[in-house]
């Protein structure tokens, strides 16, 4: 996982800086708009005698679109350059938006989401692609900062969306959505620089499958799948832990607010720690462990000081994990497929991101302790996992 990057050298650092806002803007709209709208989903199934069934389709319909499409997009942004994908994909976002607002019915509620997520999954690899190209220097501290803005999301997404259906219903919702999509748009195209397309050898199907088995991809997109798995079972399920010991919603609130707010801050430190060479992409490995932990003890014990430790050890192994796992991958992605490589990346924390909850809620049948225990078993075997292929390749003899 430490391979030298083959990418352009870096630009200053404030031009740097001023490039990467509007990137870490989009990232903030794809978390923002998929947890604003997911959150007060309940709200709508029983305002409109939605089933349950219903509900689950209107909830999976953003992220199913982004798992098909994001690879689809990734190689589109390679073959056109990611500026106009990611250009393309916010105006797309704010016109999805736009369209509920306009048809002004609930019942489009669901073609809304399906649109949006249609959207994320162009500026999202798109974003990415662009970060990677940024140099091989700041690119650590850059996929931090990234992953802070989708922390920052995540976590104002379930508030703020409240707070404005509350106020004006889920059409002034949808028009913040629109808004911030075009604002962001605009910004963007006002300083994200043209990325012209990388000349690319022609790459049979037996070598994209290679390739995409390969240890050096299969390694950190395990990474980034068991760290996303962590964080949305914790999310999820630190606060029926909490509920079920009668700890309050207070206290049970503040414990996702903590795992969001570590994980979005240390994201940024991870990542500048990597460019100045105090630690390695292989550290990744290390803060899954510490995420495994941190799954497990809600399994053992109860309390207001387990949740708080268990929010803490999550949130620092993701927020560690997670810009470390994308620096791996674009420092090992082939010139010209920078956004195909990011684009299945993304495919495997989707999938993260569903399959934590899943398995914790198919566990729960047992019991609760042990869908987190079981959790904290399938993320430590990634961990472990990453270790063991990193010391074969070490002790491979070299010719």
């Amino acid at each position: 996982m430490n391979t030298p990057s083959p990418h352009p050298p870096d630009k200053g650092q404030a031009s740097a800086q001023r490039d990467l806002g509007p990137l870490y803007a989009a990232g903030f709209v794809t978390a923002f708009g998929a947890h604003s709208v997911a959150a007060n989903l309940g709200g709508y199934a029983t305002g409109h005698h939605a089933s349950l069934i219903e509900l689950g389709v209107l909830l999976g319909v953003y992220d199913g679109a982004e798992v098909i499409l994001k690879p689809v997009f990734g190689v589109l942004a390679d073959r056109i350059g990611p500026r106009p994908v990611l250009l393309g994909g916010l105006v797309a976002f704010a016109a999805a938006s736009a369209l509920f607002v306009a048809a002004n019915k609930p019942g489009l509620l669901g073609a809304a989401r399906l649109l949006q997520g249609a959207a994320a999954a162009a500026f999202s690899p798109a974003a990415g692609a662009l970060i990677a190209h940024a140099g091989s220097r700041q690119r650590g501290h850059s996929f931090g900062g990234y992953g802070a803005a989708k922390g920052l999301g995540y976590l104002a997404g379930p508030i703020g969306g409240g707070l404005l259906v509350a106020v004006g219903g889920y059409r002034l919702l949808f028009i913040v959505l629109a808004a911030l999509a075009l604002v962001v748009a605009g910004v963007a195209a006002r300083f994200v620089p043209v990325v012209a397309p990388t000349p690319r050898p022609r790459e049979t199907l037996i070598g994209l499958v290679h390739r995409l088995s390969s240890p050096t991809f299969l390694r950190p997109v395990a990474v980034l799948a068991a760290a996303t798995a962590a964080l949305s079972a914790g999310v999820g399920f630190l606060p029926i832990t909490g509920a079920r010991a009668h700890l309050g919603p207070i206290v049970t609130g503040a414990s996702v607010s903590l795992l969001a707010a570590c994980a979005a801050l240390v994201q940024p430190r991870a990542g500048r720690a990597l460019d100045a060479g105090r630690i390695t992409t292989n550290v990744a490995s290390w803060a899954l462990i510490a995420a495994a932990l941190g799954l497990t003890l809600p399994a053992i014990a109860h309390g207001p000081v387990v949740l708080a430790a268990a929010a803490v050890l999550i949130g620092i192994g993701v927020g560690v994990a997670t810009p470390l796992g994308f620096t791996a991958l674009a420092q090992t992605a082939p010139p010209g497929r920078i956004g195909e490589t990011m684009g299945a990346a993304e495919v495997g924390r989707e999938l993260g991101d569903a399959g934590g909850p899943l398995v914790i809620g198919a566990l729960s049948i047992i019991g609760l302790a042990t869908g987190f225990a079981g959790l904290a078993v399938l993320v430590l075997g990634s961990a472990l996992g990453a270790l063991r292929q990193t010391e074969n390749e070490r002790s491979r003899p070299t010719d």
